[in-house]
């Protein structure tokens, strides 16, 4: 089954491109993987306290992920996996597209203000030519309405 692998942050442009993902996941008979990626700068404190750090982080991309995967579930009849690494998020998203086959489409959001469209598609907007799969870039300006149209 080909997975569209979208990532989990904490980015108002997330909402659109899980959405999407999910969306287009139940039109094609596809699936979705959310993919969180936990910066290693969260965890440079003492040993104990950087375990804390990283099982409550954990805890809140669980809670997170819950509400869409019940959205996704109750809407869209698909259900999503979760997966969590730790790293740098371009290399650990290049990473599991790598060890997961099964990965068609990488969906990601765009920010809309000055900012830029975010740091992921910054940094892999060198690497478009070169990447494995497809990118589909959803605006985090697209309306719900929007996003069913194109879907």
């Amino acid at each position: 089954m080909r997975k569209f692998l979208v990532v989990l942050d904490d980015s108002r442009e997330c909402l659109n491109a899980m959405r999407f993902a999910a969306m287009r996941a139940a039109k094609t008979g596809g699936g979705v993987q959310i993919l969180s990626i936990i910066p290693p700068e969260e965890f440079q404190h003492w040993i104990g306290v950087g375990e804390l750090m990283r099982e409550e982080a954990r805890e809140r991309i669980h809670a997170h992920f819950e509400v869409f995967a019940k959205w996704m579930r109750d809407r869209q009849g698909v259900d999503p996996e979760l997966v969590i690494r730790e790293g740098e998020a371009v290399p650990e998203l290049l990473s599991q597209i790598d060890e997961d086959g099964e990965i068609g489409v990488l969906v990601l959001g765009a920010g809309s203000d000055k900012g830029g469209p975010g740091p992921i598609i910054a940094e892999l907007a060198r690497r478009f030519g070169t990447l494995p799969i497809p990118v589909t870039i959803v605006p985090g300006e697209l309306s719900k309405e929007g996003l069913e149209a194109v879907c």
